[in-house]
């Protein structure tokens, strides 16, 4: 917000008093509370990395050794062809007992001792018989044969003399649920901007595992149900793929046209796979033949095949070692963004997306640390991030992040890692208007705080955390949301605390305290109402003071701009925190509190210091407002006399935003008659005139202040102007209110029209009278 738009909605029309020498005790506060006004400042520049890493430079982590690393090799021998499936993550206990084996037949046999059978083919045809009759008697999880040969399927023949065995060309031509007789399980194909996580999925945070449960088919032949011969009509299109693609895999040729070819062939087999429903976590018996020769295309440098080959992967549900090494090769491709465009005409985010849902840190963090790794470096690029919004990524964080949160104390350290790069992710979202809403309406304000919470020693993780909420508590809606999370206030005192030699997670983290009190007057009460508040804050301000006569302390807390900028965020929340009643009479009372804000004023220059010069004036603004007898600046003219002097001296800045705190601390310090006499000795009332002339056409409400104060230190019988000076502020005057030449300065007629007539006309009326008549 600039500062125009500022001092409009902060200020109202001035109220005449009715008496030309008295002032009723309302209009009295009513001028001087209407001068209290909230701080604004720029939010904290955060630094894009010139290259995409998974760790910054300033980083805890970038000299630690046992964190993941960035750059790798992969190659075709790294991954593990027997694994064939996702490892269920569980081990089965071994059994307490020896397996028995009972024989069926008469007693003399049960009694003798285990002998080969005498004829091997009429008790293997006899048990085929009864696994026959106990498929029939349950219910059945897999698909029947396309053709047995068995005496049970004869036997259903006959039952059934209407019903015909489907036959191959019944498959090929896709009629599916024709040629099984039974429906089954078949994703479609996803368009490229199309999520395969269904809302309901996401927001339950069930994994595809659990929704295809029951669903699995015996593709392939991995049971004993096959056909005679071992064939399977669906591989009548698929062995053709693999056959081509091992050929050229083989032959190792990295043309642009056999690169080509080899993605065609890819695509190809990717929309056999799904047609024949043999993707998602299936076993079937040529699964390691179709990864061998997938993983063979790895030792091509070709990062839109290396997109080609990780989207089959995910989708047959690799896992362990071949998990973690196709999660590498997606970051790598991420890596540089010239491929950004690779991953929005496929499914690999949808599958990046149900991997963080379905896995879990404890059994495959490396894995999901590199895929959120990915998301991280993804989320710079716009068009990811409408892609990423469509698949609801914000409902996946979030129940993301409450899954790292409740991991146990042996796998806080990678769950860590992963919440350095998911935070980053967010942090970019946060940027995007199109994503803030939903920051909101998935708890992510609160979730962030049980990060902090649960994560509090990990840096990195948490000045992540501060960023987005510097960014997000911009916003009137996300502050209000951030507000009304219990705790957050002493959550960020705690941090600030903790963590107060970090000036880049502090000064966010003051600046998110600063949006909280900027409007909200319940925000500041529970601030200062946070055990050792005051104190906290106060012995940062003093941290930070950076004295020059002062050794610096080992190590130093920051440079001198860095200390600065944090003085400038800290400054701004005591001037809000005044604005509160209780708050402000409390800390206008408090010495260190005052002695700190006037030594800041005796360390820095406007020219070299001028938004933190601001803001003291500012705060010592606020603080002027309350005239109890236990108010450090009343109770001391040494501080007074000292401080009159600096407030004058800003009038000679010359610029507006100076201008307009100074003329505040003078409007106030001007009430007391004793004051007044000490303005009019250090030439307040001339400086007040030169500002007039030099700075107040065109922004009326800046001339309205500088009237407001003019006229307070009018109020007494002294004279506040020399002769001189009083014909100067008449000509002034008489210039400004000459409606018709304004109009002549007014960029946006409307809008300035309506501050000159309802700001600064009011008060410059009565200033005129007031001058004409002494």
């Amino acid at each position: 917000m600039g500062s125009t738009e500022r001092k409009y909605e902060l200020c109202g029309p001035f109220l005449p008093r009715r008496h030309p020498s008295l002032k009723t005790s309302a209009e009295i506060v009513g001028e001087a509370r209407r001068i209290l006004r909230a701080q604004s400042t720029q939010r904290p520049h955060t630094p894009r990395d010139a290259h995409r890493q998974l760790f910054a430079r300033s980083s805890v982590r970038a000299d630690h050794g046992s964190r993941p690393s960035s750059t790798f090799s992969l190659h075709a021998t790294n991954f593990d062809i027997g694994d064939s499936r996702p490892s269920s993550g569980a081990r089965l206990s071994p059994l307490e007992h020896k397996t028995k084996i009972q024989f069926l037949g008469n007693d003399d046999i049960s009694k003798s001792s285990p002998k080969p059978p005498a004829d091997s083919l009429e008790t293997r045809r006899s048990l085929v018989r009864t696994r026959a009759r106990l498929l029939r008697a349950t219910p059945l999880t897999t698909l029947p044969p396309l053709a047995a040969q068995t005496d049970a399927s004869q036997e259903r023949s006959h039952q059934d003399p209407t019903k015909k065995l489907p036959s191959a060309q019944a498959f090929v031509s896709g009629d599916h649920k024709e040629a099984f007789g039974a429906p089954y399980f078949c994703a479609p194909r996803r368009s490229q901007t199309e999520s395969r996580l269904s809302q309901s999925s996401v927001d339950a945070g069930i994994g595809s595992d659990e929704v295809r449960a029951g669903q699995r088919t015996d593709l392939g032949g991995s049971g004993k149900n096959n056909t005679s011969s071992g064939a399977d009509p669906r591989w009548d299109t698929i062995a053709p793929l693999l056959q081509q693609l091992k050929a050229a895999a083989a032959a190792g040729d990295s043309c642009e046209a056999s690169l080509d070819h080899l993605c065609d062939l890819c695509v190809a087999l990717h929309d056999a796979l799904e047609e024949a429903a043999m993707l998602g976590p299936h076993r079937c018996k040529r699964r390691s033949s179709i990864l061998r020769t997938l993983f063979q295309l790895i030792d091509l440098n070709c990062p839109r095949l290396h997109m080609h080959v990780a989207e089959l992967c995910l989708a047959l549900h690799v896992g362990g070692t071949n998990l973690l090494n196709i999660c590498k090769l997606i970051f790598q491709v991420s890596r540089s963004e010239a491929n950004d465009v690779l991953f929005q005409n496929n499914s690999v985010l949808d599958s990046l997306l149900e991997l963080l849902l379905r896995e879990d840190a404890t059994t495959c963090g490396e894995a999901l640390f590199y895929g959120a790794g990915t998301l991280k470096f993804l989320s710079g690029n716009a068009a990811v991030v409408h892609l990423l919004m469509e698949k609801n990524f914000i409902s996946t964080a979030h129940n993301f992040i409450r899954k790292l949160c409740r991991v146990d104390e042996p796998h806080v350290t990678i769950a860590g890692h992963i919440l350095v790069q998911l935070t980053a992710t967010l942090r970019n979202l946060a940027d995007h208007t199109e994503a803030r809403p939903f920051f909101v309406s998935h708890s992510l304000m609160s979730d962030l705080c049980l990060v902090l919470q649960r994560y509090h020693q990990d840096q990195d993780v948490c000045t992540n955390v501060s960023r987005i909420y510097s960014k997000l508590s911009s916003y009137a809606e996300c502050c209000l949301a951030l507000a009304q999370t219990p705790d957050c206030y002493q959550l960020f005192l705690e941090h600030l605390s903790k963590h107060h030699q970090k000036p880049d997670l502090v000064v966010r983290l003051l600046f998110t305290l600063g949006n909280l009190t900027a409007k909200n007057n319940e925000a500041r009460q529970q601030l200062f109402r946070c055990e050792a508040s005051v104190d906290a804050l106060l012995r940062l301000y003093d941290d930070y003071q950076l004295r020059e006569e002062e050794p610096p302390p080992t190590p130093p807390p920051a440079s001198r701009r860095e200390a600065e900028d944090v003085l400038v965020k800290l400054v701004r929340v005591l001037a809000n925190m005044c604005i509160h009643e209780d708050v402000g009479a409390a800390l206008a009372s408090n010495t260190t509190c005052v002695q700190l804000l006037m030594e800041t004023l005796e360390l820095r220059s406007v020219e070299e210091s001028e938004e933190l010069t601001v803001n003291v004036a500012a705060a010592i603004n606020n603080l002027t407002f309350y005239r109890k007898e236990s108010a450090v600046l009343r109770r001391s003219q040494m501080a007074i006399a000292r401080f009159h002097r600096f407030v004058v001296t800003l009038l000679d800045s010359k610029n507006p935003d100076v201008c307009f705190s100074a003329c505040g601390v003078l409007t106030n310090l001007a009430l007391d008659p004793s004051n007044r006499a000490s303005l009019f000795l250090e030439g307040a009332a001339t400086k007040l005139t030169d500002c007039l002339r030099d700075l107040g056409a065109g922004d009326w409400q800046l001339s309205a202040q500088l009237c407001q104060a003019l006229w307070n230190m009018s109020s007494g019988p002294e004279k506040p102007v020399e002769a001189q000076d009083s014909e100067s502020l008449l000509e002034i005057l008489t210039s400004y209110l000459d409606e018709e030449e304004v109009v002549k300065w007014m960029e946006d007629e409307d809008y300035h029209r309506a501050l000159w007539e309802l700001e600064f006309r009011p008060v410059a009326q009565k200033l005129a009278k007031l001058v004409n008549a002494k």
